[in-house]
């Protein structure tokens, strides 16, 4: 699509998105993203298949499990709660929150935010500027990710804050997420993701090497990742804790030889991040089937 149409697609959903019905927008928005017109009618495509999913697959469930508070219950009872981080707190406002109870070292989210939205980590409470911290929670309570990319769960979700402990390695590092591409409960393959002074996303195979594949969230390292010591605990988990959905990222920390739970992901990128070559869209899409999943 032209750029300067791709301009104005933009700007019409932007404006007029509230009020544009779920399928006919993600059609529209999907092709802008993916640079294909979206089957909905017969999806092959991995990210076809999660639009599919976005309009079909529709439980009452992931509204508390896309949650960053009621999924640590739902995962307390699958796994055990000595996978979960403890939490210090929630809070439906921002001038709930009680600064003067929480440690030294915290991190605050909106447990209706996906991906990094709405996150501060907090390692000193000291130095941390109150009144932009709350700034930034405050303009994340009023995000809608179902308004932004139609992800069904979060429309009646409530936001709300919530305060966890500060988890670290022994050495200080920063945390390294496992993220399983899971599907009806088997783990196909992952991302790793550095988030340290070398930030670094590897996808790679169950069998620990790099996948054939590009997307445009990939930034190797130039030395491939360390297998976690619990890699083959965390692939147990992952599959326990996928198999009642047709397709669920499970993601998980290593932290100090433990394994933690960190959320549950429906819909990766939304399902509006291009595969390089293409072929492997579908060729992932093969390994996601919708049948009898309405």
């Amino acid at each position: 699509m032209h750029t300067n149409k791709l301009l104005l697609v933009s700007l019409v959903l932007q404006k007029y998105g509230c009020f544009i019905p779920d399928s006919l927008y993600l059609r529209w928005i999907f092709y802008c993203r993916m640079g294909y017109k979206l089957n909905l009618k017969n999806p092959r495509s991995f990210s076809e298949k999660l639009q599919w999913l976005k309009i079909n697959n529709r439980k009452e469930i992931y509204t508390s499990i896309v949650d960053k508070f009621e999924v640590k219950q739902y995962i307390a009872d699958r796994i055990g709660d000595s996978f979960v981080i403890p939490t210090l707190g929630v809070w439906d406002t921002c001038e709930e929150i009680d600064w003067k109870k929480l440690p030294l070292q915290f991190v605050l989210k909106t447990t209706h935010g996906g991906g990094g939205s709405g996150v501060i980590v907090c390692k000193d409470k000291n130095s941390l500027d109150q009144e932009e911290t709350v700034c930034q929670l405050s303009k994340a309570l009023k995000h809608n990710i179902y308004t932004e990319f139609r992800e069904w769960p979060y429309k009646n979700i409530k936001p709300r804050i919530i305060a966890e402990k500060y988890m670290t390695q022994e050495d200080g590092s920063s945390l390294i997420d496992y993220k399983f591409f899971c599907f009806n409960g088997q783990p196909k393959f992952l991302y790793v993701r550095n988030s340290g002074p070398h930030p670094s996303i590897n996808y790679m195979t169950m069998d620990w090497k790099p996948v054939p594949f590009k997307r445009s969230d990939c930034l190797p390292s130039d030395i491939l990742p360390i297998k976690p010591l619990t890699f083959e605990e965390m692939e147990v988990i992952a599959s326990k804790l996928s198999q009642d959905f047709p397709f669920v990222r499970v993601d998980l920390y290593e932290i100090c030889g433990h394994v933690y739970f960190s959320e549950l992901t429906f819909y990766p990128s939304s399902g509006l991040l291009p595969f390089e070559p293409q072929e492997w869209d579908f060729k992932i899409g093969k390994l996601l089937s919708l049948t009898n999943n309405n």
